[in-house]
């Protein structure tokens, strides 16, 4: 009986043997495939990027920049270049495939087909912040627009017609704003920096605080501010917008040049936007916080109170650094038929997250 489990024992290892040869055969000769087919891949990545950087050199040719002797001289250099890179890649992907039938066994396929999730870059001027894709995707040559993420926030008050901010009827340091949005920025000219377009999409948001224990009251033909009957410990009237920002982007860069890409970087540069908003007013709320009967009280009202549906106005910025020193004022009435015109400014910090 011990003699029958053994020698079926066996077998049974032998046949799960087998089978583990036979799949691990099969992947070998996959991966063998997958090895050979990324030959052309390479010697056609290589063309490109050597195309390319003839381009790149006639078009200095063209341009005056450089002498016929040198623009053969650097062809003759980029042609080297690229063939040497295809020896050598391909050298390894033999080896990859010499190793793997020496040992018939997986080896680590370190190629261009792996995917990953890269959020900045150690250049992140002109790169996205978030790139999900090939680990090794080559990159552009020319990257003329980039985008990132613009947050800001800071003080806000309302300039009133015949008044000044000193006699503002809202608090200096309780009023704020804040300004979450996305915005591109593209280079204007082929070869210069010095001037960029920067555009987007962002959510403003717009407070105020009334002075004096009042808060905003819609009368039906004009919303004005009305002393409350309870002791207010907080009164806060707010805008919500949604605008496209548009500025003109000017200040000197650094141009830096790889081997098969180039970079214009603003870092450690002053830069000055100056343009304007538009967009569309969300909605308006107020919120009210008192004391009544001994209880704490909060009163969150959401209404039209007679504000501007449509926004726009001007805005600029001062930038070192990815920090900026950013105003805005709006040119629309915050009202629409106030008989005094009151329009929103606001004063505060921009970051450019890249």
């Amino acid at each position: 009986m011990k003699s029958i489990i053994a020698i079926t024992t066996a077998l049974t290892i032998c046949l799960l043997t087998s089978g583990y040869v036979q799949a691990q055969g099969a992947t070998n000769k996959n991966s063998i495939e997958h090895l050979s087919s990324l030959k052309e891949i390479i010697i056609q990545e290589e063309k490109d990027a050597l195309k390319t950087e003839v381009e790149r050199i006639n078009t200095l040719l063209n341009n005056e920049e450089i002498t016929e002797a040198e623009a053969e001289s650097l062809k003759q250099n980029a042609a080297e270049k690229h063939a040497l890179n295809i020896e050598n890649r391909l050298a390894i992907i033999d080896n990859k495939i010499a190793l793997l039938k020496r040992n018939d066994t997986l080896v680590n396929e370190d190629d261009d087909t792996g995917m990953i999730i890269r959020i900045g870059t150690s250049d992140s001027e002109n790169e996205n912040v978030l790139y999900i894709g090939p680990k090794n995707k080559k990159r552009k040559y020319d990257r003329r627009t980039t985008s990132d993420f613009v947050f800001a926030f800071g003080l806000n008050n309302a300039i009133t017609e015949g008044e000044s901010l000193q006699d503002s009827d809202f608090k200096v340091a309780g009023s704020r704003f804040a300004e979450l949005g996305w915005a591109w920025k593209t280079r204007v000219f082929d070869n210069s920096n010095w001037l960029r377009i920067k555009y987007g999409l962002s959510f403003q948001f717009n407070g105020l605080k009334p002075t004096d224990n009042r808060f905003f009251v819609d009368t039906g033909e004009q919303t004005e501010l009305q002393t409350y009957p309870l002791n207010l410990e907080k009164s806060k009237f707010r805008m919500d917008n949604l605008v496209v920002p548009i500025h003109l982007e000017f200040g000197p860069s650094k141009k830096t040049e790889y081997d098969d890409y180039f970079r214009y970087s603003t870092k450690n540069q002053l830069t000055v936007g100056l343009g304007g908003y538009v967009g569309i007013n969300l909605s308006t709320r107020q919120k009210l916080k008192f004391e009544e009967d001994g209880e704490d009280q909060k009163l969150k009202l959401k209404a039209d109170y007679n504000t501007n549906n449509f926004v726009y106005g001007l805005s600029s910025y001062i930038a070192w650094q990815g920090i900026a020193l950013y105003a805005k004022y709006d040119l629309n009435t915050i009202f629409k038929n106030n008989p005094i015109a009151q329009r929103n400014v606001s004063l505060g910090l921009r970051f450019d997250v890249d």
